[in-house]
């Protein structure tokens, strides 16, 4: 087998080709990753805008003046606004622009308004509550740059500058296929005490859409090889990357890895000294993945995070999404096995620093996905680690 360092730098360097990119709706961005940099087109504001209620002014009238007289209203969106002189001024709105020869804005809270005229209370600064031009932006200043995630604050960004439509990066598309006759759909009644549910399909679909790929359930398969087979072929042709979970291992009926050299795959690596899931295996056809787990739910889940995300990462442009942190054990910890491990712990932040424990996490076989509820994460120890006292700094997945 080889070692997770090996298997990590082998995903790095398998090739996934140029980012594909798609146009959708703005009100359909929310989450996607940008295949464009959005530079603004025009400043913003494009003239002096008001920012509160209150009078266009002069600033220097407050030195000569105790009264203005109100030339008239000013709302926003006006169409003609008229302008102000010296011992005059304009009421104006938020979001009005500011009439020409005005250069400050005095609050309706610092005025006294009667008969026509504003007495002036309390004066402000020059400029004050004037909105410049290209306060928010200037033309040809990247706004958002490409490879940004799109969130609400992006949306708002685009919809100000009037982006009816926005370049993405077109989702990976991943097939997830359960196999193993022992598998039961939920909602299916058992029909012996052996059936097992299936977990795994609804865990992983989660991951992928998550990660803000476009996940396509293929079902489950029995150990069937003729059955099998059909069904990666399907996958094939409808997907960047096929995740199987189950017949990988070294049982009678682990059909997997016999068949996906015959779709004509090329299998980059298939072991891994890890646990859990340490006959996991990665096959190339093409332009497509074929990435086979083990059956165990949470061997499954950890190695879709350890190998199907990254690729999936890369595959919009992004870093590896799972990048490890570093930790510190807060409690003294026993290593099982000269493989890299990949515990389960609770994860915590105090003093400034990340901490680790294990209280409630069970022990047992890679069956146990409950110990990856609550603020849990992923302690990885190394090949030639042994036990860590408390203390230790750790690397830790954060999930």
């Amino acid at each position: 087998m080889i070692s997770y360092e090996t298997s990590q730098n082998m995903i790095s360097l398998l090739p996934v080709g140029s980012l594909r990119s798609e146009r959708v709706f703005l009100s359909d961005a929310l989450g996607r990753v940008l295949a464009e940099d959005i530079i603004a087109d025009e400043d913003y504001p494009t003239h002096p805008t008001s920012a509160m209620d209150g009078y266009a002014m002069i600033h220097a009238d407050f030195a000569e003046y105790k009264a203005l007289a109100i030339l008239g209203d000013n709302p926003a969106g006006a169409d003609e606004v008229a302008s102000v002189e010296n011992g005059i001024c304009i009421k104006t709105f938020t979001g009005s622009l500011m009439p020409e020869g005005s250069d400050t804005l005095i609050p309706i809270e610092n005025v006294t308004a009667k008969e026509g005229v504003i007495v002036i209370d309390k004066p402000v600064a020059h400029g004050f509550a004037v909105r410049p031009i290209g306060e928010s932006y200037r033309k040809d200043e990247v706004l958002i740059p490409c490879g940004t995630t799109v969130t609400f604050a992006q949306i708002g960004v685009l919809a100000g500058i009037n982006r009816v439509m926005v370049r993405v990066v077109q989702r990976p598309r991943v097939s997830i296929i359960a196999t193993g006759s022992e598998i039961l759909d939920i909602g299916e009644s058992a029909r012996n005490v052996g059936q097992i549910r299936s977990s795994n399909s609804y865990t992983l679909q989660a991951l992928v859409t998550q990660l803000g790929g476009e996940c396509l359930q293929m079902g489950i398969v029995g150990d069937d090889k003729s059955a099998i087979m059909e069904r990666f072929d399907e996958a094939l042709r409808s997907s960047d990357i096929v995740v199987s979970t189950g017949g990988v291992s070294v049982g009678d009926y682990d059909f997997v890895k016999h068949i996906v050299p015959k779709l004509g795959a090329e299998v980059i690596f298939k072991g891994v000294n890890i646990k859990p899931g340490q006959h996991d295996m990665v096959a190339q056809r093409g332009s497509k993945f074929i990435i086979s787990l083990p059956g165990f739910a949470y061997s499954s889940t950890v190695t879709f995070i350890l190998y199907v995300a990254p690729l999936m990462g890369r595959m919009m442009g992004r870093a590896n999404p799972y990048e490890p942190i570093e930790a510190t054990l807060k409690v003294p910890f026993a290593k099982r096995s000269n493989k890299s491990e990949f515990t389960a712990c609770n994860l915590s932040f105090e003093d400034g620093r990340y901490w680790v424990d294990f209280e409630g996490k069970k022990t047992g076989s890679s069956a146990i996905l409950t110990n990856l509820l609550g603020n849990a994460a992923l302690m990885i120890c190394g090949e030639d680690d042994g036990d860590l006292e408390e203390g230790t700094l750790v690397r830790v997945i954060k999930l």
